[in-house]
């Protein structure tokens, strides 16, 4: 299958001084998945040799086509160059022909953008073409003769209507991969974003990371052996990958007997099953980058270096497991050899120091400075950066530093030496991390960084975890538990469910209230009902307040705007409804707040001034959902006749009242509330969450005592009452002698 994601369209001109070579080259080695050599001012041996020298830079990294020149790719194909196929224009040679003098194998392109090129490629033979190139998208200053532009309307246009491969290519920006690959574009070809970047490998890894998604998680590969003990290899591999950010995969290339003190036995299974393994993921999985450790023997090597060979894994760090810790060298004279071959085809190689003096030719390091001199000696032969480490010199002291020759960079990493025996597994550690580091787009000393800070968080933490009686492992997730805990993070859907279901008791015991019961079935006497609206009238007073204070909070305009709209109408559309009935002919005035507040009312209030007052916007909004959903809850029940059929009768004494009830766009408001809250919490931490739900459910419950409270206050009316005329009558009765 080919992969036309990143497709590179060389340009001489923008290329300028660094040559169109070079440019590939960093392109390539930061994700270019195909490469078109497009120069319409060579001649055809001049474009014959760029191929050749193309072919050996891209070295089977990426595909090589040439745009138009079919006789120079026939001709380089004789040379000895990898030239995978053709681009071609509608004026062009017959792709019929090319396919014919190419093979069936070839990559084959042709240039299409209306509905009549469409139609005669159709016509074609099947097999003919592999895809087609649809553009322009934008206009572009490299074509100034091309054709109206498409935009990525019209390329989705086409792009539904054609039933192949389609690649968007004209003036396509970075800012572009997200519309076109929802538009169903196959790959994006560029030209000006890549030629003409400062750093075209810089911006040939961006496009494939936006390619894929901003979010997109790192496919890193482990080809090392397995430590059944979970301390070493392929085990704390995958625990590096996950704990660094990346998906870990692995192909096992030896199963070994060991534990925290010693390795007893080394399996070692066939070579070819070994490529078995890496051939079905590199199938089936792009895969971002590779770590290598432990390769057993020269066969396994081999095997591992000619799959490279194959794949051309954008990055490649391989830990190269020589020499055990008391110095004794773990492979064979040949296996030395191919470990060699398979180091120069690595990005970054991450010895130890025993490792290092073997591969460097030198004898084992004495201070931090020839370790140095070796790494650089070796960065040159590979040309592969190094990464080496100084925790085998022994003092206070355990730096490391990276070495590039290339470049000539050498950066110093210091760092003090972390007591601990707890060291089983850190060069597989640490490799494994670098990889996945580099892989979310670091540069190295970034990502060597990074690696280094998360290695020495785990290291210090790697006692604590009481594995084994030797060198026990480090606690890769030591930092994430520490950060993040351990508790799961629900769903908005989740959350919604689960509250609700933990005011269940509190919403039954509402139901049972005898306010609720006489509410519905019209006996509630209208003096209770009287003071529950000037209890209420005072609560919106002091809610609105609180809900502007949410709005004031609120971290986007939509939920601004949703609290302050939900303030506005509980001042102007409710207290007019209780002005109705508290003040009626007169509107909302001092008289309809008239009445003294009573000890539940304030408490209530003083719940919800205090959330605000805190100023945890998320904590706030749950505590005010109560008077949302509780409210529109029992409104929707009353109104379907599920606590009496007469609550629906317009002879109900308050049949207007309980109408606002179930009012639609208060419900409406209440789903748009749950939503604002039910999203907060699933996106806080378990401790938010608790925080979030201890308001929720004291505003519930603050709800039912609000509920209950009408008629308690009728009780202790009426007891008033008949103990102020029993004292009147014992007053006017005549006194005993």
């Amino acid at each position: 299958m080919i992969d036309l994601s990143l497709y590179l369209v060389t340009d001489p001109v923008l290329c300028g001084e660094r040559g169109v070579v070079e440019v590939v080259r960093e392109a390539v080695a930061g994700g270019v998945s195909i490469v078109q050599l497009r120069d319409k001012t060579a001649t055809d041996a001049q474009i014959v040799e760029q191929l050749i020298e193309l072919s050996d830079v891209i070295a089977g990294r990426a595909a090589l086509v040439v745009n138009d020149r079919l006789d120079a790719a026939l001709d380089a194909r004789a040379r000895g160059a990898r030239v995978d196929g053709v681009h071609l224009g509608q004026s062009d040679v017959s792709v019929q022909r090319a396919r014919e003098l190419l093979g069936p194998a070839a990559i084959i392109g042709l240039t299409a953008n209306t509905a009549a090129h469409l139609d005669a490629v159709r016509a074609l033979p099947a097999g003919t073409i592999d895809h087609l190139g649809v553009g322009v998208i934008r206009p572009t200053s490299t074509k100034p003769d091309h054709p109206e532009t498409l935009g990525i309307e019209g390329f989705r246009a086409f792009a539904e209507r054609s039933e192949f491969p389609c690649v968007a290519i004209g003036g396509v920006g970075i800012d572009d991969v997200d519309a076109l690959r929802d538009a169903g574009a196959a790959g994006l070809a560029v030209v000006s974003a890549l030629c003409a970047a400062d750093d075209p490998r810089a911006a040939a890894r961006a496009f494939r990371r936006r390619w894929r998604g901003a979010a997109s998680i790192p496919r890193v590969l482990s080809i090392a052996g397995s430590d059944p003990s979970g301390g070493a290899g392929i085990q704390a591999d995958l625990k590096s990958i996950g704990a660094n950010g990346g998906y870990g995969m692995a192909a096992i290339t030896a199963l070994t007997v060991q534990n925290t003190q010693e390795v007893l036995a080394v399996h070692v299974p066939p070579a070819d099953f070994l490529r078995e393994q890496l051939d079905a993921l590199a199938d089936d999985i792009d895969i971002d980058a590779v770590k290598i450790g432990m390769l057993a023997d020269a066969e396994v090597i081999r095997t591992v270096i000619a799959w490279l060979d194959d794949v051309h894994p954008p990055i490649v760090v391989v830990d190269p497991v020589m020499v055990a810790t008391s110095g004794d060298r773990l492979l064979e004279a040949d296996a030395e050899e191919a470990l060699r071959d398979l180091l120069m085809r690595a990005d970054l190689v991450t010895p130890n120091l025993l490792e290092l003096a073997v591969l460097a030719g030198a004898t084992v390091a004495a201070d931090w400075s020839a370790a140095i001199v070796d790494a650089e000696r070796l960065s040159a032969d590979l040309g592969a950066a190094v990464l080496v480490k100084g925790g085998h010199l022994g003092g206070d002291q355990s730096p490391d530093a990276f070495v590039d020759a290339a470049t000539a960079t050498v950066q110093e990493f210091a760092g003090m030496r972390i007591d601990t025996d707890a060291t089983h597994g850190t060069g597989c550690s640490l490799s494994s991390a670098l990889a996945t580091q580099r892989a979310l787009g670091k540069e190295w000393p970034e990502a060597v960084t990074a690696a280094r800070e998360w290695l020495r968080e785990s290291l210090r933490a790697g006692t604590a975890l009481q594995v084994g009686l030797g060198h026990g492992p480090i606690d890769h997730f030591a930092g994430l538990r520490a950060r993040g805990g351990l508790d799961t993070s629900p769903t908005s859907d989740e959350v919604v469910t689960q509250w609700w279901e933990h005011i269940a008791s509190t919403r039954a015991n509402i139901d049972e209230l005898p306010f609720i019961r006489a509410l519905a079935d019209g006996t509630l006497d209208r003096g209770a009902f009287i003071h529950y609206l000037e209890q209420d009238a005072l609560y919106l007073s002091g809610y609105a307040r609180v809900l502007a204070d949410a709005a004031r909070l609120a971290p986007t305009a939509a939920e601004q705007a949703f609290w302050a709209n939900s303030a506005h109408g509980s001042i102007v559309g409710e207290l007019e409804l209780h002005a109705q009935w508290l003040t009626p002919g007169g509107g909302v005035s001092d008289e309809t707040f008239s009445a003294a507040p009573s000890t539940t009312t304030t408490a209530y209030l003083d719940h919800l001034r205090s959330t605000a007052y805190a100023g945890d916007y998320a904590q706030l909004i749950a505590a005010l959902l109560p008077c949302f959903w509780l409210y529109t809850d029992l409104g929707t029940r009353l109104g379907d006749g599920r606590f009496g059929e007469y609550a629906r009768s317009p002879a109900h004494p308050y049949a207007s009242w309980l109408h606002t009830y179930a009012d639609e766009s208060f419900a409406e408001a209440t789903r748009q509330a749950i939503e604002y809250v039910a999203s907060a919490a699933a996106a806080s931490d378990a401790a938010g969450r608790g925080r979030m739900l201890r308001a929720f459910e004291a505003s519930a419950q603050h709800e039912l005592a609000f509920f209950a409270e009408p008629l308690e206050h009728d009780r202790s009316s009426i007891i008033r009452r008949a103990s102020a005329l029993s004292r009147s009558s014992s007053a006017r009765e005549p006194k005993m002698a």
